[in-house]
């Protein structure tokens, strides 16, 4: 079964199938908010799927799915690619991102990108949405990447 071999968060990723990607702002793992339910402009999902040569040439599913703190849904998508095959024989490494556009957070708290390959969990990201404490800073002390609401 194909794998993940990596997943982040990033601003925003330009990823061309068979070539370098470019990413911006990559990973995030902490959101800050002023105000919630919180509506956060865009993120990139970017993904990188280690495939067997015996699994080229055949469809593979990929589903995501951002969860909330109490494990409801907030975002999901699901698709399907195939890989080409390399010619000789060796694994590849599909890269592709996921543009996700104005998501909204209802509260702060510990939430969760899971990604699945062919009904199977293979990778989970952890996000953290913050608000500031009084005085400016965020909940824990460390900086949180501010968001203009």
């Amino acid at each position: 079964m194909p794998d993940i071999d990596f997943a982040f968060l990033a601003d925003a990723a330009e990823t061309v199938p068979g070539q370098k990607f470019h990413v911006l702002g990559g990973g995030i793992a902490r959101i800050g908010g002023r105000r919630f339910p919180l509506r956060h402009p865009h993120l990139a999902l970017v993904i990188g799927l280690q495939v067997t040569a015996p699994e080229t040439e055949r469809e593979h599913d990929i589903r995501f799915v951002l969860l909330d703190p109490d494990g409801g849904e907030v975002a999901g998508a699901t698709g399907s690619l195939v890989a080409r095959s390399q010619q000789d024989g060796r694994d590849a490494t599909l890269t592709f991102s996921i543009d996700l556009w104005n998501l909204t957070f209802p509260a702060p708290g510990d939430y969760s990108f899971r990604i699945l390959v062919n009904g199977s969990e293979r990778k989970r990201l952890p996000l953290l949405l913050v608000k500031p404490a009084v005085g400016g800073t965020a909940a824990d002390g460390a900086a949180a990447a501010p968001v203009d609401d």
